[in-house]
């Protein structure tokens, strides 16, 4: 591969910007440190057009704007593989928006490949190896290693030819409708605004008591403030399983923490006082303030909406097969909940059920509404 341009400032990623705005289809890709970083950012985006492929440097050049007339043209296909992550991305660290988006990933779900990681289908359709190792690198490094930049290009400059592939094997099934209104979805997706105690997004703190809740809130707001000093993830800090486990032992005295698992020595010399007084203050915080989650309204048993899902389940795994898809992607749980909660009566009813696509409704309307019956 010829040596790979890197674009380090704002006047240079203006000039690419006029210079894309000629093109019909660009790739692109992101790369970020969030394995390595506190906060983590995007380090890198490459973008790679019929005739080359171009890195910009983020950290250096730091005004974007000048991309957003290009992003945001739906004249200018934009290809993603697993657009998921770096749609929300963009918008966040450089607020861009992609219009025209065409993501491969959602192309190789539709078409029923075995695997669809960009390894995998790199290695499969053009005998290309990706080096996995670099999808855990430290993005944030400068300069970067002549290997990783390598590595960074080939993401992009082989998406060309696979939607090629895809495209024509999308229409020959006669699913490109089903693609094209998953991108348009794909494209609106945004990081979720957080609010609220850090033990609310906790996995597994629904089953702690409330006061188990507010030693774990302690906890996790003291590894966040360490996170941030030391510009670490947080699970390099201390790790989910320690935090809950202390958490739920409540130590009171050094020796408590012993038998913690994956507690080391080492840790509980570096942090063991600092993770007591969290825990003492959890103990000390008034039964009022305690963190509580949001009481939801309880859904009483419905054996009729239970085997509604049940038939719609065992009609979905047929269907799947038929289309030879992962029945996930056919059409999802929270879709199939939906529907036996509305039990639509015909096909004008499918429109007011939530979650439920236009391709879905298209094409699995009449058998959707056929279980129901």
């Amino acid at each position: 591969m010829d040596e790979i341009e890197i674009l380090t400032t704002n006047a240079q990623v203006a000039e690419l910007a006029g210079q894309l705005t000629s093109e019909t289809t660009i790739a692109v890709d992101l790369e970020a440190d969030s394995m390595h970083n506190y906060q983590e950012k995007v380090c890198l985006i490459q973008i790679s057009t019929l005739q080359r492929t171009v890195l910009i440097d983020p950290l250096a050049a730091t005004d974007l704007s000048p991309l957003q007339a290009v992003f945001t043209n739906p004249a200018i296909r934009k290809i993603f593989h697993a657009a998921d992550y770096d749609m929300r991305s963009l918008n966040r660290d450089f607020n861009l928006s992609v219009h025209g988006l065409f993501d491969t990933m959602i192309c190789a779900q539709l078409l029923g490949e075995d695997r669809v990681g960009l390894a995998d289908l790199l290695r499969k359709y053009f005998s290309v190896e990706l080096n996995k190792k670099y999808q855990r690198a430290d993005w944030s490094q400068r300069p970067l290693p002549v290997e990783m930049v390598s590595y960074a290009a080939e993401d992009t400059c082989h998406l060309h030819q696979l939607v090629a592939i895809f495209e024509e094997r999308l229409e020959a099934l006669g699913r490109m409708s089903w693609a094209a209104e998953e991108f348009t979805l794909m494209e609106e997706v945004r990081f979720a605004e957080i609010d609220g105690p850090l033990c609310l997004r906790f996995k597994g703190a629904g089953l702690l008591s409330r006061r188990e809740r507010g030693v774990l809130e302690k906890l996790l707001q003291w590894r966040e403030q360490e996170g941030a000093r030391l510009n670490r993830p947080v699970y390099k800090i201390l790790g989910n399983g320690p935090v809950m486990e202390i958490a739920q032992r409540m130590p009171k005295f050094p020796g408590d923490l012993r038998g913690i698992q994956n507690l080391t020595p080492r840790l509980v010399e570096r942090h063991g006082r600092t993770l007591l007084n969290a825990v003492r203050e959890g103990l000390n915080i008034p039964e009022a303030e305690l963190p509580q989650f949001p009481r939801q309204p309880r859904r009483t048993k419905d054996p009729d909406f239970e085997g509604q899902v049940k038939a719609l389940k065992k009609w979905r795994q047929q269907a799947a097969a038929e289309y030879a898809l992962d029945p996930g992607v056919l059409i999802n749980n929270a879709a199939l909940e939906a529907l036996a909660s509305a039990k639509p009566q015909s096909t004008s009813d499918l429109s007011e059920v939530a979650g439920l696509k236009n391709w879905q409704k298209e094409v699995l309307g009449e058998g959707l509404l056929g279980v129901l019956a």
